[in-house]
């Protein structure tokens, strides 16, 4: 779940903790700055999320970890500085996700469903992605979503 190359040197307070920057984390970050996404599907279904946006680098290494439910109205958004292959893992993450890796057109890239909860393999974008979202398992393929659809957001609609 965190991005492998994240690192830097800095404290910061965390749900009562003081974290170093490199320190390891031990209990989830408090809920981010959230935004609407919306996917647009091949047909022109619309589904609507409220995700958290994770835009610093302490806050894109911490994730999802420790969070016990990912609601399905919910999920995590990663926007990447520059496009860039993405590698996340699932360190500390009880429960799957569905990792979504948007292009830089805005559509999905790749889709890699239900992922293990606390393995440690990189799961891969499969090429240079300007985010990754993620979503609570399994969710993609109940709601009939897939590479190609599109992803409608502020973060990301900024970027370009």
């Amino acid at each position: 779940m965190i991005p492998a190359a994240l690192s830097a040197m800095l404290l910061l307070p965390v749900a009562g903790h003081a974290w170093a920057q490199d320190a390891e984390p031990t209990a989830a970050q408090p809920v981010l700055p959230k935004e609407k996404l919306t996917i647009v599907g091949h047909d022109g279904k619309r589904h609507e999320f409220m995700v958290e946006v994770a835009r610093t680098p302490r806050q894109q290494e911490v994730g999802l970890m420790f969070r016990i439910m990912i609601p399905a109205d919910s999920g995590m958004l990663f926007p990447w500085p520059t496009p860039q292959p993405s590698q996340m893992w699932m360190k500390n993450c009880p429960v799957p996700e569905d990792m979504v890796f948007i292009g830089e057109d805005g559509k999905i890239g790749h889709i890699a469903e239900n992922t293990v909860p606390y393995s440690l393999a990189n799961v891969d974008s499969h090429g240079t992605v300007e985010a990754t979202l993620e979503l609570q398992g399994g969710l993609t393929a109940k709601l009939g979503i897939g590479v190609g659809d599109t992803i409608e957001s502020a973060s990301l609609a900024a970027k370009r």
